[in-house]
């Protein structure tokens, strides 16, 4: 069996151990970067920010794939020629043509960091945080024209604890992804896997977040609703707490519900070095620590100190 994984960061890395573990033959790997950077900036790239992902390549000696988009005819003709039997894909935002999926002999399949058909979109460690689900997942299927879409082959359940932050559940995922990429090569090997299709009747699809959902509301949020808000978005986006013109960037790992009430929803209730504790709409407050100012880090205490409470 001779496989090709396609991808970007600790998913690729993670889908490219589980196939070392499962002991087949990585014909090429093909990173996302490339359809965004030409092959002088991806030199630079790699020489300044070598990834793990790169560290495996080089390490096993995999054919560093260079085409310009997985749609291309030329990684077609390279699926063909190469007799690719699996194409395995992780984090990976182009839609791919259904002549290229339909290459490999025994198929393409998906990685997709939730329990299908739930949380569908671009980002679901971040939005099942923010939704408050205590769990996620990873489902491998097979792939269509749509995105998410195609019949499940495995599927199993991350815990989502208090406190995770995108980026916990993100690394509790992919390595989840890493045993379970080894554990269905093995299956497709033997003939054992059964495709079951999605239950449509039980979807969610999330679009990527848009720029105001970067402030905290303190006039729509609890106290709990904020803390998810926050730990949601690390480390792909920094969240802000807007006071008049000035936005603070907070700190995931230094934010605490604290039992402080105040008549005034959003008011400022206490300061100290570098933070806040402001009241929330269930008639608590968070104490928010190690907060940087926007831009003018430097400036941070010297604002807070002007603060009026």
């Amino acid at each position: 069996m001779r496989v090709v994984v396609l991808g970007k960061g600790a998913m690729l890395a993670n889908l490219l151990r589980g196939v070392i573990l499962s002991g087949i033959e990585v014909a090429g790997v093909f990173r996302y970067e490339r359809l965004k950077k030409s092959p002088f900036e991806m030199l630079f790239y790699d020489f300044f920010k070598s990834s793990p992902e790169l560290t495996l390549i080089k390490k096993y000696g995999f054919r560093d794939l260079t085409f310009k988009s997985a749609n291309s005819e030329e990684f077609k003709k390279f699926l063909i020629k190469e007799n690719i039997d699996l194409l395995i894909v992780g984090t990976w935002c182009e839609k791919i043509r259904k002549d290229i999926l339909d290459v490999p002999v025994i198929g393409s399949v998906n990685v997709h960091p939730s329990l299908l058909p739930k949380y569908r979109g671009p980002n679901p460690y971040l939005q099942t945080i923010w939704h408050g689900e205590s769990k996620s997942g990873v489902t491998f299927h097979l792939m269509t024209e749509n995105f998410d879409e195609g019949p499940i082959l495995a599927q199993s359940e991350v815990e989502i604890i208090d406190g995770d932050t995108g980026k916990e559940l993100r690394d509790k995922t992919v390595f989840q992804a890493r045993l379970m990429c080894a554990e269905l090569i093995e299956k497709l090997k033997d003939g054992f896997v059964i495709p079951v299709p999605q239950d449509e009747n039980n979807t969610s699809y999330y679009p990527n977040v848009i720029p105001e959902d970067m402030t905290l509301n303190f006039q729509k949020e609890t106290s709990v609703e904020i803390l998810r808000h926050i730990r949601a978005f690390h480390p792909w986006l920094p969240v802000y707490i807007q006071y008049n013109d000035v936005f603070f960037i907070v700190n995931p790992y230094s934010v605490e519900i604290v039992e402080q009430r105040a008549d005034v929803v959003g008011k400022i209730l206490d300061k100290d070095k570098k933070s806040l504790t402001i009241s929330t709409i269930d008639g608590k407050a968070i104490k928010f620590g190690d907060l940087r100012l926007y831009k003018f880090p430097l400036l941070t205490q010297f604002v807070i100190d002007r603060i009026n409470i």
